[in-house]
Protein backbone atom coordinates (compact mmCIF):
# COMPACT_ATOMS: atom_id res chain seq x y z
CA UNK A 1 0.00 0.00 0.00
CA UNK A 2 1.21 3.54 -0.76
CA UNK A 3 1.56 6.32 2.35
CA UNK A 4 1.50 9.71 0.81
CA UNK A 5 1.52 11.47 4.56
CA UNK A 6 3.63 12.40 5.77
CA UNK A 7 4.31 12.17 10.24
CA UNK A 8 4.05 15.83 9.83
CA UNK A 9 0.23 15.65 8.76
CA UNK A 10 -0.35 13.11 11.10
CA UNK A 11 0.99 14.95 13.92
CA UNK A 12 -1.55 18.10 12.85
CA UNK A 13 -4.43 15.87 12.25
CA UNK A 14 -4.18 14.46 15.86
CA UNK A 15 -3.18 18.09 17.26
CA UNK A 16 -6.59 18.94 15.75
CA UNK A 17 -9.00 15.82 16.71
CA UNK A 18 -7.78 15.68 20.11
CA UNK A 19 -9.05 18.77 22.06
CA UNK A 20 -12.86 18.03 20.39
CA UNK A 21 -15.44 17.74 22.56
CA UNK A 22 -16.48 14.31 21.50
CA UNK A 23 -19.58 11.98 23.60
CA UNK A 24 -22.50 9.59 22.08
CA UNK A 25 -24.21 12.61 19.96
CA UNK A 26 -22.58 16.14 19.31
CA UNK A 27 -21.91 19.06 17.67
CA UNK A 28 -18.13 17.77 18.13
CA UNK A 29 -18.95 14.78 16.62
CA UNK A 30 -19.66 16.14 13.70
CA UNK A 31 -16.65 18.49 13.46
CA UNK A 32 -14.52 15.50 14.22
CA UNK A 33 -16.05 14.18 10.64
CA UNK A 34 -15.12 17.30 8.85
CA UNK A 35 -11.55 16.61 9.48
CA UNK A 36 -11.84 13.15 8.51
CA UNK A 37 -13.25 13.48 5.37
CA UNK A 38 -10.45 15.82 4.43
CA UNK A 39 -8.31 12.50 4.59
CA UNK A 40 -10.64 9.94 3.03
CA UNK A 41 -14.73 10.13 1.46
CA UNK A 42 -16.24 9.16 5.13
CA UNK A 43 -20.26 8.96 4.29
CA UNK A 44 -22.05 10.52 7.39
CA UNK A 45 -25.19 9.22 8.44
CA UNK A 46 -27.17 10.71 11.16
CA UNK A 47 -29.83 8.68 13.23
CA UNK A 48 -32.72 11.11 14.99
CA UNK A 49 -32.72 10.96 18.75
CA UNK A 50 -35.29 8.47 19.89
CA UNK A 51 -34.89 5.90 16.54
CA UNK A 52 -35.17 2.70 18.32
CA UNK A 53 -32.12 0.20 17.28
CA UNK A 54 -32.68 -3.63 18.51
CA UNK A 55 -33.17 -3.25 21.95
CA UNK A 56 -31.32 0.11 22.24
CA UNK A 57 -32.72 4.36 21.37
CA UNK A 58 -30.43 6.74 19.95
CA UNK A 59 -30.24 9.23 22.94
CA UNK A 60 -30.93 12.55 22.72
CA UNK A 61 -28.42 15.00 21.72
CA UNK A 62 -25.79 15.97 24.38
CA UNK A 63 -24.78 20.29 23.82
CA UNK A 64 -22.32 21.37 26.62
CA UNK A 65 -21.16 24.90 26.09
CA UNK A 66 -19.24 25.52 29.51
CA UNK A 67 -18.61 24.19 33.38
CA UNK A 68 -16.03 25.12 36.33
CA UNK A 69 -16.06 25.50 39.68
CA UNK A 70 -15.43 28.68 41.38
CA UNK A 71 -14.00 29.70 44.48
CA UNK A 72 -15.41 33.38 46.39
CA UNK A 73 -13.24 34.98 44.57
CA UNK A 74 -14.47 34.08 41.33
CA UNK A 75 -11.33 31.94 40.32
CA UNK A 76 -12.10 28.83 38.21
CA UNK A 77 -10.59 26.18 40.12
CA UNK A 78 -11.78 23.47 37.55
CA UNK A 79 -12.54 24.90 34.27
CA UNK A 80 -14.30 22.94 31.29
CA UNK A 81 -12.80 25.04 28.54
CA UNK A 82 -9.02 24.21 29.95
CA UNK A 83 -9.85 20.15 29.81
CA UNK A 84 -13.54 18.86 28.47
CA UNK A 85 -13.04 15.89 30.72
CA UNK A 86 -13.25 18.16 33.65
CA UNK A 87 -17.10 17.77 33.00
CA UNK A 88 -18.77 13.88 33.26
CA UNK A 89 -19.97 12.89 29.83
CA UNK A 90 -23.58 13.36 29.47
CA UNK A 91 -24.03 15.95 32.68
CA UNK A 92 -27.19 17.75 32.94
CA UNK A 93 -27.42 21.54 33.89
CA UNK A 94 -26.18 22.86 37.21
CA UNK A 95 -25.88 26.49 38.65
CA UNK A 96 -25.09 26.45 42.68
CA UNK A 97 -23.51 27.38 45.52
CA UNK A 98 -22.88 24.99 47.71
CA UNK A 99 -19.81 23.50 50.03
CA UNK A 100 -16.99 21.31 49.58
CA UNK A 101 -19.34 18.60 51.28
CA UNK A 102 -22.30 19.37 49.24
CA UNK A 103 -20.25 18.99 45.96
CA UNK A 104 -18.01 16.24 47.32
CA UNK A 105 -20.15 13.00 45.91
CA UNK A 106 -20.54 14.39 42.58
CA UNK A 107 -16.81 14.71 42.23
CA UNK A 108 -14.59 11.67 41.00
CA UNK A 109 -10.62 11.86 41.29
CA UNK A 110 -7.90 9.23 40.37
CA UNK A 111 -5.63 9.01 43.93
CA UNK A 112 -2.80 7.33 42.81
CA UNK A 113 -2.70 9.28 40.06
CA UNK A 114 -1.84 13.06 41.29
CA UNK A 115 -2.09 14.31 37.60
CA UNK A 116 -4.52 12.31 35.92
CA UNK A 117 -8.25 13.69 35.08
CA UNK A 118 -10.46 10.46 35.34
CA UNK A 119 -13.42 9.97 32.20
CA UNK A 120 -16.61 9.61 33.76
CA UNK A 121 -19.62 9.35 31.59
CA UNK A 122 -23.85 8.84 32.38
CA UNK A 123 -25.54 8.31 29.48
CA UNK A 124 -28.33 6.66 30.56
CA UNK A 125 -28.59 8.02 34.04
CA UNK A 126 -29.33 11.37 34.56
CA UNK A 127 -26.81 13.11 37.06
CA UNK A 128 -23.76 15.74 36.60
CA UNK A 129 -20.29 15.81 37.94
CA UNK A 130 -16.89 16.90 37.91
CA UNK A 131 -13.86 14.79 36.95
CA UNK A 132 -10.43 16.45 38.77
CA UNK A 133 -7.00 15.74 39.48
CA UNK A 134 -5.83 15.05 42.85
CA UNK A 135 -4.08 19.03 43.16
CA UNK A 136 -7.58 20.57 42.08
CA UNK A 137 -9.68 18.24 44.66
CA UNK A 138 -6.85 19.10 47.39
CA UNK A 139 -7.59 23.14 47.03
CA UNK A 140 -11.20 22.51 46.12
CA UNK A 141 -11.40 20.93 49.86
CA UNK A 142 -9.53 24.16 51.17
CA UNK A 143 -11.49 26.20 50.04
CA UNK A 144 -13.75 28.03 52.72
CA UNK A 145 -17.11 29.21 52.16
CA UNK A 146 -19.36 28.02 49.18
CA UNK A 147 -18.28 27.19 45.91
CA UNK A 148 -20.12 27.89 42.74
CA UNK A 149 -20.54 25.01 40.67
CA UNK A 150 -22.06 25.27 36.98
CA UNK A 151 -22.25 23.25 33.86
CA UNK A 152 -24.19 24.72 31.19
CA UNK A 153 -25.54 22.14 29.40
CA UNK A 154 -28.86 20.68 27.67
CA UNK A 155 -30.68 17.78 25.83
CA UNK A 156 -31.99 18.22 22.36
CA UNK A 157 -34.69 15.88 21.89
CA UNK A 158 -34.26 16.66 17.81
CA UNK A 159 -30.89 16.39 18.09
CA UNK A 160 -29.07 12.83 16.33
CA UNK A 161 -25.75 10.84 16.85
CA UNK A 162 -23.59 10.95 13.70
CA UNK A 163 -22.03 7.93 12.05
CA UNK A 164 -18.89 7.37 9.52
CA UNK A 165 -18.76 4.99 7.03
CA UNK A 166 -16.83 4.19 3.42
CA UNK A 167 -16.83 1.09 1.43
CA UNK A 168 -13.88 0.51 -0.63
CA UNK A 169 -15.09 -2.09 -3.62
CA UNK A 170 -12.59 -4.92 -4.06
CA UNK A 171 -11.98 -7.42 -6.84
CA UNK A 172 -14.32 -9.80 -4.22
CA UNK A 173 -17.53 -9.26 -2.21
CA UNK A 174 -15.89 -10.22 0.81
CA UNK A 175 -15.05 -7.54 3.30
CA UNK A 176 -12.68 -6.71 5.80
CA UNK A 177 -14.09 -5.00 9.00
CA UNK A 178 -12.11 -1.78 10.42
CA UNK A 179 -14.66 -0.01 12.87
CA UNK A 180 -13.14 2.35 15.73
CA UNK A 181 -15.38 4.61 17.69
CA UNK A 182 -15.19 8.72 17.99
CA UNK A 183 -17.24 9.05 21.63
CA UNK A 184 -14.13 10.01 23.88
CA UNK A 185 -13.10 13.25 23.82
CA UNK A 186 -9.74 13.97 24.48
CA UNK A 187 -8.16 10.74 25.00
CA UNK A 188 -5.12 9.56 22.81
CA UNK A 189 -4.36 6.17 22.70
CA UNK A 190 -7.90 5.21 23.52
CA UNK A 191 -9.72 6.89 21.02
CA UNK A 192 -8.18 9.45 18.63
CA UNK A 193 -5.04 6.74 17.77
CA UNK A 194 -8.02 4.82 16.19
CA UNK A 195 -9.66 7.83 14.69
CA UNK A 196 -6.75 8.75 12.48
CA UNK A 197 -4.97 5.37 12.25
CA UNK A 198 -8.16 3.79 10.53
CA UNK A 199 -9.11 7.38 8.49
CA UNK A 200 -5.40 7.24 7.26
CA UNK A 201 -5.75 3.33 6.51
CA UNK A 202 -8.61 3.97 4.11
CA UNK A 203 -6.89 6.65 1.94
CA UNK A 204 -3.74 4.59 1.78
CA UNK A 205 -6.20 1.88 0.26
CA UNK A 206 -7.89 4.34 -1.94
CA UNK A 207 -4.34 5.19 -3.73
CA UNK A 208 -3.31 1.49 -4.36
CA UNK A 209 -5.73 1.08 -6.46
CA UNK A 210 -8.69 -1.78 -6.39
CA UNK A 211 -8.34 -4.31 -3.62
CA UNK A 212 -8.28 -7.99 -3.98
CA UNK A 213 -10.81 -7.76 -0.88
CA UNK A 214 -13.71 -5.29 -0.10
CA UNK A 215 -12.95 -2.66 3.15
CA UNK A 216 -15.94 -1.07 5.09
Amino acid sequence: MKDSTSAAEIDEYLKRLFPITRSLTGQGNRETFQILEEIAPIVVTEYPSGTSVYDWKVPDEWVIRDAYIKDAKGNRIVDFRECNLHVVGYSEPINKRMTFEELSPNLHVLEGLPEAVPYRTSYYTRSWGFCVNSKQYKCLRQVEGKLEVVIDSEFDTNGSMSIGELLIPGERSDEYLISTYICHPSMANDNTSGIITSTLLAKSILESGKPQYSWR
